[in-house]
């Protein structure tokens, strides 16, 4: 899987491009590891621009084998290590797969395709998630994932990164070519000057507030037409987020938020009680593969393509890059270089 590369790095200074979620842990990685970092974000603080301000945040590996290639499970269960170490508070309380009787078909075909999972009855449901009591036969629990929360984690980076010695520049859109040494660009779909093949792949959510159902763990609802994720936040929160539309616009529909709402509902009816707190999307960077990438040319490094897996691929993605640049080590499943 791996090979070495002669090519010495030196000590250059390192600039990233982009303080969303991937190049939020490139930059730390690095400035932990010595190097003089400077991170260059074309938006402000409050990021909402960026993919990451939209995301779901679910740290779960061993479920996106339903519908991913074995490199995203692979570097996403490093993730999971990197993230522990990191955010030792991080909830790792697992996940819940469930679906109704009539969708029994998929439910089966997503336990086939997954690991890492045990079934569970009606009464093991209940005692993981009371609030779900008597809404589902038999769910799968995926112990060992986690989740957090994007818009708190994603500043908590950032202040991580500026105590490590980095310097973050907020209202700047510099180029490659105008920065000296390496230069790692994480941009996500504004790459597409370079990256042509990028795409948008677009994830539309609702977040809704009520105190009638507590969930320590996302809940994800297998269905053919409408599969869906719900993601407990603080504050008596929940994420009700789809997994991706093959659109560019960056709106959501009456008909889109009308599915996402009647699933949840169909999930449990006190969702139907529920405040709606935010309706929204965003835009994940895809190549025509979905599998992440990071491209090498001289003294550009590219790290784009997370598509749906920001949050769970980011830290080993970084930890890569790192190893390239230190000490020349690839991983042939995720680096080009020319």
């Amino acid at each position: 899987m791996y090979r070495s590369s002669d090519s010495s790095r030196g000590e250059s200074p390192v600039s990233v491009i982009g303080a969303g979620i991937a190049g939020a842990w490139q930059a730390l990685l690095f400035a932990r590891a010595g190097h003089q970092v400077t991170v260059f974000e074309r938006g402000d603080r409050r990021m909402t621009q960026a993919a990451s301000h939209w995301a779901g945040g679910m740290l779960a590996p061993y479920c996106e084998r339903e519908a991913s290639e074995p490199v995203v499970a692979r570097l996403g269960v490093r993730s999971l290590d990197l993230w522990r170490d990191e955010f030792p508070a991080t909830p790792f309380h697992g996940s819940v797969v469930v679906s109704h009787p009539r969708d029994r078909s998929d439910y089966e075909r997503f336990a086939k395709l997954t690991t890492g999972h045990r079934r569970l009855d009606a009464g093991g449901i209940s005692s993981l998630e009371p609030s779900l009591d008597g809404r589902f036969r038999e769910a799968l629990f995926f112990p060992d994932e986690g989740h957090v929360e994007p818009r708190a984690v994603l500043p908590e980076l950032h202040a991580r990164i500026t105590a490590s010695g980095a310097t973050i520049r907020f209202g700047d859109e510099r180029r490659a070519d105008d920065l000296d040494g390496i230069v790692i660009d994480c941009r996500g779909l504004a790459a597409r000057d370079a990256q042509p093949e990028l795409r948008g792949v677009k994830g539309e959510m609702v977040v809704v507030e009520t105190d009638e159902i507590v969930l320590s763990r996302p809940i994800r609802l297998v269905h053919p037409r409408w599969p869906l994720y719900i993601v407990p936040r603080a504050g008596h929160q929940f994420m009700i987020g789809a997994t991706s539309i093959e659109r560019e616009d960056d709106g959501v529909s009456v008909r889109s938020a009308l599915e996402l709402l009647s699933a949840a509902y169909a999930v449990h009816p006190a969702f139907g009680e529920a405040r709606i707190v935010e309706i929204g999307s965003g835009l994940r960077p895809a190549f025509p593969d979905n599998l992440p990438r990071i491209a090498v040319r001289d003294r550009l490094i590219a790290v784009n393509g997370l598509y749906r897996h920001g949050f769970l691929l980011a830290p080993a993605l970084a930890e890569l890059t790192l190893g390239y640049v230190q000490r020349g080590v690839i991983d042939n499943e995720v680096m080009q270089c020319a």
